[in-house]
């Protein structure tokens, strides 16, 4: 169970860092309008979503969803919590994945400071999810 633990923790360094990132290139995706630039953007979006951050999604949930059902009779309201919280990071991913989209077609309308302030929300609930594993409140 262990190995299974340190894969799925691995898996979700990768996804993390993917969440943190994606928004930043939009940021910069948004605020240079420039047709050379668009492509390159278009590009490091593209394989960011689909070679990195949707491959280690499946595995941090496929592994999560393992060690929630080996745990699930010994687990307080912070499991629950934190399945929660994964949904919402899962709409969030996706959410990335419509804007991505959104980019490749040129039809953005957002400027660089929606981005900045999206950029935020993954790091709000990476805090909230570590605290609930690590203090396991009523566990």
């Amino acid at each position: 169970m262990l190995w299974i633990k340190a894969v799925h923790i691995m898996a979700v360094v990768a996804w993390f860092a993917g969440l943190f990132y994606l928004p930043r290139l939009y940021v910069y995706h948004a605020s240079d309008p420039h047709p050379e630039t668009a492509a390159l953007f278009k590009t490091m979006e593209r394989r960011l979503y689909r070679g990195i951050m949707t491959p280690a999604m499946v595995v941090t949930v496929a592994l999560g969803l393992w060690l929630w059902f080996s745990y699930w009779w010994g687990s307080g309201w912070w499991l629950h919590a934190k399945v929660a919280l994964v949904a919402v990071l899962l709409a969030y991913h996706f959410y990335l994945g419509h804007l991505r989209k959104v980019f490749a077609a040129d039809a953005n309308t957002r400027g660089d400071r929606f981005y900045r302030m999206l950029n935020e929300f993954p790091t709000l609930i990476l805090v909230a999810v570590i605290l609930l594993v690590e203090l396991k409140p009523g566990g």
